[in-house]
């Protein structure tokens, strides 16, 4: 079940997900160190790793599906965010070249009209990135944070995921290695943890994060043998008129020259000069 726009904004607000937004955003600002010139699009709750791209991208569009509601971001300046339906993006094709995907892969009931729009809208060139908790983390345990709901993914099966709907994977990554607490000595020492966890624990970390290409000639797999038609005989028993009606005679139509091959059989034959 999808979190309420409200308590995704409240959790963002608290000490614990200011320093997860922390934390991610520097992941997703080394896949995305240049923008410029770029369209760039959020979709879920993107709305705290998509500051950084403001002022750098040439347009940052916020979109957040119509079950969880949208607020008005960012505060104190002109509204970026839209609310839509996830399966039908209000874009044209090929006109966004960065998408984010947080807090909707999960909790998403039509994951293939889901990407395969997200396919549509994205640019030749372009790129995807997901992000969903970590199906082996503390994280997707604790339903104190967003990250406890929905349905969890390791990066081999974020990877699986995007092969299946025409992505190409091209690097992940791992973030969110300290606990999800919300005590202050743990939140000062988040950045230690995250570059402890990410070289000697990396199957504990809070959220999968993959970034995936856009391939334009999906692999149809072993191309399926050439049918061959096989010709079985069968044995069709003559047609007989029903039992019980003997007045039934079959009748047969004749063609002019079926009549005349008839009578010049009938005459080749000897006569019969017996008595009857």
């Amino acid at each position: 079940m999808p979190q309420d726009v409200v308590d995704l904004h409240r959790f963002y607000a608290s000490s614990t997900g200011q320093a997860a937004r922390r934390l991610i955003r520097r992941r997703l600002r080394l896949m995305w160190s240049d923008v410029r010139g770029m369209r760039v699009l959020g979709f879920g709750y993107a709305t705290p790793y998509l500051r950084p791209f403001i002022g750098e991208a040439e347009r940052v569009m916020a979109f957040m599906p119509a079950r969880q509601g949208c607020v008005h971001w960012p505060a104190g300046e002109s509204n970026h965010v839209a609310l839509t339906e996830e399966t039908m993006l209000p874009l044209p094709d090929s006109s966004v070249d960065r998408i984010l995907l947080v807090h909707l892969v999960e909790h998403s009931d039509s994951m293939r009209r889901l990407m395969r729009e997200c396919w549509r809208v994205l640019t030749p060139n372009g790129r995807i990135v997901v992000v969903t908790p970590n199906r082996s983390s503390l994280w997707s345990w604790s339903e104190q944070t967003p990250f406890g709901f929905g349905h969890p993914y390791s990066v081999s099966q974020l990877q699986n995921l995007m092969r299946e709907n025409m992505f190409l994977p091209v690097q992940h990554s791992r973030a969110l290695f300290m606990p999800p607490t919300q005590r202050r000595f743990l939140l000062r020492w988040s950045q230690v943890c995250e570059n402890v966890g990410s070289r000697l624990f990396k199957a504990f970390a809070g959220v999968s994060i993959v970034e995936a290409g856009k391939q334009l000639y999906a692999s149809t797999g072993t191309p399926a043998r050439k049918r061959r038609l096989v010709h079985i005989p069968v044995t069709v028993p003559p047609l007989r008129p029903a039992e019980g009606n003997h007045q039934h005679r079959t009748q047969y139509v004749l063609s002019s020259e079926g009549q005349d091959e008839l009578s010049s059989h009938l005459a080749d034959e000897p006569t019969d000069d017996r008595a009857t």
